[in-house]
């Protein structure tokens, strides 16, 4: 059987997908803090097989399906059984439709991903990367789940919901995020705020250690949402005023 170059990125595709499995058994035991982190290590993967397959020149339409299934299972079904397990089980039937929002709307979002890879915006995503979502939960397991008490903060878990739901619905929104910056002198020249950011988001985790996480990720959520809404507005103020105009170079009934 001949190796060809596509295996590289595929490795760590698989890898990303294994971590996600991983994480949904830790969290099956009641080892919410591993299985976090194991999303982490699953996202470093999904990072570096895109990494790799720029690398080998290997992409391949193989390539973006098999990451899109491991991002369902590492970004969607790992972070939604975490939710369940760590707090939303309290409420029943409920609590299991909250969670499963992660999943299906992230693979909802990825399978519209995929029809858009021609010819789509490629300095943006449209919607939350499901990457982003699932970090988000994990964040926010390991800021506030306590292994004293076995629980998150009571103010956590209340939030935990809504944050489901709001993460679920940014997911299939319309709502823009920048894609993450390629390495190279052109990207950076084109867009170093973007590296900035990116320099300084590391920085900041390295001083203050994991408690800096969460607020960094509630950060990129909340730019966007923010940048949405700017967006909406000058918007409808244009349409506002275009409409004005034409109102203006309409005659009127006394210069008939």
């Amino acid at each position: 059987m001949r190796i060809t170059r596509a295996v590289v990125p595929s490795l760590f595709t698989v890898l990303n997908m294994f971590c996600g499995f991983n994480s949904i058994i830790y969290a099956s035991q009641g080892e919410f803090i591993p299985a976090a982190w194991l999303i982490f290590l699953a996202a470093a993967f999904d990072a570096l097989d895109g990494m790799m397959a720029r690398l080998t020149k290997s992409s391949s339409e193989f390539g973006v399906e098999i990451d899109s299934l491991s991002d369902v299972v590492s970004f969607g079904a790992a972070p939604a059984f975490l939710s369940y397990q760590i707090s939303l089980q309290t409420l029943g039937t409920f609590g299991i439709l909250i969670s499963s929002l992660l999943m299906v709307f992230g693979g909802l979002r990825l399978a519209r991903f995929n029809t858009q890879l021609v010819g789509f915006d490629k300095d943006h995503f449209v919607g939350l990367p499901i990457p982003a979502s699932g970090l988000s939960v994990a964040s926010f397991v390991i800021t506030y789940y306590s292994d004293v008490t076995g629980h998150l903060d009571p103010t956590a878990e209340k939030l935990l919901p809504w944050i489901c739901v709001v993460l679920a619905l940014l997911m299939v929104s319309k709502v823009k995020y920048d894609t993450l910056p390629r390495i190279s002198r052109r990207a950076i020249r084109k867009e170093p705020w973007k590296f900035v950011f990116a320099v300084l988001a590391v920085i900041v985790v390295a001083v203050t250690g994991a408690s800096a996480i969460l607020p960094l990720f509630g950060l990129f959520v909340a730019l966007g949402i923010i940048r949405y809404i700017g967006s909406t507005i000058k918007h409808l103020m244009h349409h506002h005023q275009k409409l004005e105009e034409e109102e203006a170079a309409e005659p009127s009934s006394s210069d008939i």
